[in-house]
């Protein structure tokens, strides 16, 4: 006898470091989007989409984690030998989009997007290989004058969310002056192996919220073991360079003029640090001449931004409250940040074109308004069910949903294979607030009932005798078929606020 042949099936998980999103985020977070996208448009921004994949030379060789495997990003080898990745942010994609578009383009070019990126990096709490970004930027603007619109923007947007003046805090320092302080604690050179310390410095800095000046000070010096074992690599700078630097990182102060201050003895006579001090006191003019106080926007020496392109002022939006969640009390610090970024596009182009730009992180954003309770859905309504008492009045019944669908009301045909009781049932899991039953009786009356699915549930922990239920039958109405429109919005209106003349937003 024949060996039966076993079937192959194979195990249904989701892959390491990425995540499934259900209905009610999904939505939710699309209304974030909405609001961030009203005041992106305002400031007159465009939107603009760009491919997810980019060939790999077009990317370059910027992020912060270069010593993961394939630099950070998913790669293949396509058909003709050329490598392509995935995007890893939204800026590289837009510098290539400008250089190939330059000469059509109105500059400064002003552009929003929202989408994925993905990154190859080890996956952790809160921490995913794909995730959605939100950026804003302007290509072709040498002042920074376009860095303190950005500034400005990030604090409209975390306010159009909700987020009132107190609980963040925009975060802004200049690339220039902490090359500055670097040249003036003998950190110079050129070549690869300057480019790979001088970009573990900024890495070691960028960490400082999370492992506090002991642990940036052992990254830039020999090297640092975290909890688990793995241990990091330091830039092994001198200790007179490492003490230097992390006085620069804490010389922050409520006072934005003090701040530049501050930094212009640290600078000593560097021309680069005296450059990006003399460009944080503009940016401090201008927000200060829109009204923009430290407490919306404040200057602070420990912002580097983990990516090797910037060039200038860089800028990270921080909430600055704490919130009760599934880990604990979490402070959720940086939710968003960008900066000027003059030589990426120069790339492609040969000649310096001047850019700057903002990037909010949606998933960390999205995971502090719900904190905060920002995110209300009561006015999303689900689905009327209309159940199929008899298949073959089919018509009919979809008749029903075209006639709800038409007032604005969301409904839909139950298109299964069960009977009543597994209709309802369904109707229940979809947190349907109606169904519409019409069987052989009601068809014949010319009626149609309706069950109210939310009163039902409230009044079926205070009814304790069925004989009662069923005498009741409060939740239950039988309205004449011609009427089913009008029913169905005085029973909705019982627990929504809806309108007779317009329930689109149903």
């Amino acid at each position: 006898m024949a060996k039966k042949k076993k079937t192959f099936r194979p195990k249904a998980r989701l892959p390491k470091g990425l995540r499934d999103i259900g209905a009610s985020t999904v939505r939710a977070e699309q209304m974030m989007l909405a609001r961030i996208r009203e005041v992106y448009e305002l400031y007159g921004f465009e939107p603009l989409e760009t491919s997810a994949f980019e060939y790999a030379d077009a990317l370059g060789k910027f992020l912060p984690d270069a010593d993961r495997p394939n630099e950070g990003v998913f790669s293949f080898q396509d058909d003709d030998d050329q490598w392509l990745s995935l995007r890893y942010d939204l800026t590289a994609p837009l510098a290539r989009y400008v250089a190939q578009n330059y000469d059509g383009l109105a500059k400064p070019y002003r552009r929003y997007q929202t989408g994925p990126v993905w990154r190859n990096e080890k996956p952790g709490p809160g921490r995913y290989r794909q995730f959605t970004q939100f950026d804003a930027d302007t290509i072709a603007a040498p002042t920074v004058a376009a860095d303190a619109e950005m500034c400005m923007m990030a604090a409209d947007c975390l306010e159009a969310l909700g987020i009132p003046r107190g609980d963040y805090v925009m975060r802004v320092n200049n690339r220039k002056v902490l090359d500055g302080v670097l040249e003036t604690a003998g950190i110079v050179g050129e070549g690869p192996e300057f480019d790979v310390q001088h970009l573990t410095v900024m890495r070691a800095i960028d960490k400082l919220d999370r492992l506090g000046p002991d642990g940036v000070r052992r990254l830039l010096g020999k090297g640092r073991k975290d909890d688990s074992g793995d241990y990091t690599e330091g830039a092994h700078l001198e200790e007179a360079q490492i003490d230097r630097i992390i006085a620069f990182t804490q010389c922050g102060q409520t006072d934005r003029i003090a701040v530049c201050d501050a930094m212009a003895e640290l600078v000593g006579e560097s021309e680069v640090g005296a450059e990006g001090v003399a460009e944080l006191r503009e940016i401090d003019a201008l927000v200060t001449a829109c009204e923009y106080g430290p407490e919306r926007i404040a200057f602070d020496p420990a912002v580097v931004r983990g990516l090797g392109y910037y060039t200038g002022p860089v800028f990270e939006a921080e909430l600055t409250f704490e919130a009760e969640t599934e880990e604990g009390v979490t402070r959720f610090g940086s939710v968003g940040g960008g900066g000027r970024y003059d030589n990426l596009i120069e790339r492609f182009k040969g000649v310096k074109v001047p850019a700057t730009g903002f990037s909010i992180g949606v998933s960390r954003l999205y995971t502090a308004l719900e904190a905060l309770g920002k995110l209300n859905q009561d006015d999303v309504i689900a689905p009327v069910v209309v159940l199929v008492m008899d298949k073959d009045q089919m018509p009919g019944y979809q008749l029903m949903v075209r006639e709800l669908r038409n007032e604005g009301i969301r409904a839909e045909l139950y298109l299964g294979g069960s009977g009543m009781k597994a209709q309802v049932k369904y109707a229940d899991k979809r947190n349907s607030p109606i169904v519409v039953i019409e069987g052989e009786n009601e068809r014949e009356a010319g009626e149609v009932t309706l069950k109210d699915l939310i009163l039902g549930s409230q009044l079926s922990g205070q009814i304790e005798d069925n004989a009662e239920w069923r005498e009741s039958q409060p939740a239950q109405l039988a309205v004449p078929r011609a009427d089913l429109i009008k029913g169905v919005k005085d029973m909705l209106a019982r627990h929504f606020d809806i309108s007779h003349e317009d329930s689109r937003h149903s």
